[in-house]
């Protein structure tokens, strides 16, 4: 096996955003893609960073990634690991690549105490879903994610009350 997981560089970004791009268009979401390598540049290692990578190599090829964030649990009282994206690309799957990544992650999570790992996973996403059952995931099916993006999200934000000391 040739195969090396290590913390993402800035050189990685246009790499990211290949992976990604090649992820939103299997998940059917490719109109949604609009990310960039500079904004990946920024929040991954610009002055205040709000997310982390991993990178997946195979024989010295790029092969996958795995980009994650800090989330908190009040009802334990400590931080998590969410992992937004986990990707392999389709000639190095079957390979071990994505759970090596995600164990990657579950080191991290154990190391930092953090009290939990989580992830979301379409629901039409078989293969993926399987993967996670077998590594002994629990799917939170009494919970389902709620979003605001755009217009709605700016309209809710323009109704907000100034927040005491924030300028």
């Amino acid at each position: 096996m040739s195969l090396v997981i290590r913390p993402a560089t800035p050189e990685d970004c246009p790499t990211i955003v290949a992976h990604i791009r090649e992820l939103a268009f299997y998940e059917k979401l490719e109109h949604e893609m609009v990310a960039t390598a500079d904004q990946f540049r920024q929040h991954l290692f610009g002055p205040r960073p709000v997310i982390e990578a991993v990178m997946a190599e195979w024989a010295g090829e790029p092969a996958g990634f795995a980009l994650f964030f800090t989330n908190f649990s009040t009802f334990l009282g400590k931080p998590g690991l969410y992992l937004e994206d986990l990707y392999v690309r389709e000639k190095y799957r079957r390979k071990g690549i994505g759970k090596a990544l995600i164990s990657s992650l579950a080191k991290i999570a154990v190391d930092r105490e953090y009290g939990r790992f989580e992830w979301s996973v379409l629901d039409w996403n078989a293969p993926a879903i399987a993967f996670y059952r077998s590594i002994g995931a629990i799917g939170m099916d009494e919970w389902t994610v709620q979003r605001l993006t755009g217009e709605p999200l700016d309209r809710l934000a323009s109704t907000a009350p100034p927040i005491a000391g924030n300028s």
